[in-house]
């Protein structure tokens, strides 16, 4: 594991390339790089850069904490979850909600480690579809569940605001494992209940 100054030292490196790039970008594009209202945009647009990419640092393992011995074997479900990631095709922003359904196998962990899972997931670039198989896939490593169940909607600004621009579309996404993979009653209790 590298050291904490290490990785300040890498970040600052990084955050330098990345202004100049995106003054290149700016100058690309027929801009003035140096005109007031850009001046700054580079060091911006690095620092924002730093949030929304950062699940590439996340270690998805650690972020569901400690876990909680229970015997709660009955459907556990964290629905409405917000996120918002970066289309890896265009690199543009696609938001929605996560709701994530499971039984447990002995072992829970705190409700709010769900949210902090699915944050860490969708900041990087990203694909609807494998940003729902990565957060059922963590989910059952680090859990062992009976099941898990995954359902993601997006809106992807791609869509949105260029190419066929259809503001409107919805993609829905899921993943299921264990108990969820066969046990059709299960699936509609969680479908059903996170449509109420």
């Amino acid at each position: 594991m590298a050291s904490k100054e290490y990785r300040n030292i890498q970040a600052a490196e990084n955050r330098e390339q990345i202004e100049a790039h995106i003054r290149s970008i700016l100058r690309l594009i027929g801009e003035d790089a140096d005109r007031e209202g850009l001046l700054e945009t580079p060091a911006r647009v690095a620092r924002m850069y730093e949030e929304i990419f950062s699940g590439y640092v996340a270690d998805y393992h650690e972020v569901l904490g400690v876990l909680f011995d229970e015997n709660h074997e009955e459907l556990v479900i964290v629905k409405d979850i917000d996120y918002f990631s970066q289309c890896e095709h265009h690199m543009v922003p696609f938001m929605g909600k996560v709701h994530i359904g499971y039984v447990p196998s002995g072992k829970v962990a705190g409700l709010s480690k769900f949210a902090r899972l699915v944050e860490a997931v969708s900041k990087k670039l990203q694909l609807q579809e494998r940003m729902t198989t990565e957060i059922s896939g963590v989910i059952m490593d680090v859990l062992a569940p009976k099941g898990v169940m995954v359902v993601v909607t997006g809106q992807h600004l791609c869509m949105c605001g260029r190419g066929v621009k259809k503001s409107g579309a919805v993609t829905v996404t899921s993943a299921t494992r264990g108990e969820f993979r066969h046990n059709y009653a299960l699936r509609n209790e969680f479908m059903a209940l996170i449509q109420s």
